[in-house]
């Protein structure tokens, strides 16, 4: 075999998830050191409804690329950790509108901290330059694909 072959297969492996693996758990060890009783999948969803309050479980299964079940456990978890409400749309039955209660308003800006220290911990070292490179080849990777 070529050494391209052994080249794309690292690149697969690191795009597919080295990097985020280990961001993701430098991130959920700063939660559980706080005493954050919350997962990375419950943190980017939390991460959506405090862009944007009050929207539907369809809204977020296409902002955090989850599928509907996989949303559903999540929401039923968060919801049964006192951090989100289920609630009808008023202008459509059909919808359950998701809204984030007190508890999850108060660990916003403690969560935001932890991450933004964590991005800034994974991107020491890497020039402004490097990151806009990686921005858009990571782009382009995804807009073939979709």
């Amino acid at each position: 075999m070529s050494n391209n072959y052994f080249k794309k297969s690292e690149l697969y492996s690191f795009i597919t998830g080295v990097a985020s693996t280990a961001i993701a758990r430098r991130l959920q060890k700063k939660f559980n050191t706080a005493g954050l009783s919350l997962t990375i999948e419950q943190w980017s969803v939390l991460y959506h409804l405090w862009k944007e309050d009050g929207i539907s479980q369809q809204d977020l299964c296409q902002a955090t690329f989850r599928d509907k079940p996989s949303m559903t456990r999540l929401v039923d978890n968060l919801e049964k950790s006192g951090l989100v409400k289920r609630g009808p749309s008023k202008t459509d039955r059909r919808k359950n509108l998701i809204t984030l209660t007190e508890k999850a308003k108060a660990i916003e800006a403690q969560c935001h901290h932890f991450a933004s220290e964590t991005v800034d911990e994974a991107l020491s070292g890497v020039s402004n330059d490097n990151i806009e490179v990686c921005r858009k080849v990571l782009k382009q990777v995804y807009d073939n694909l979709t």
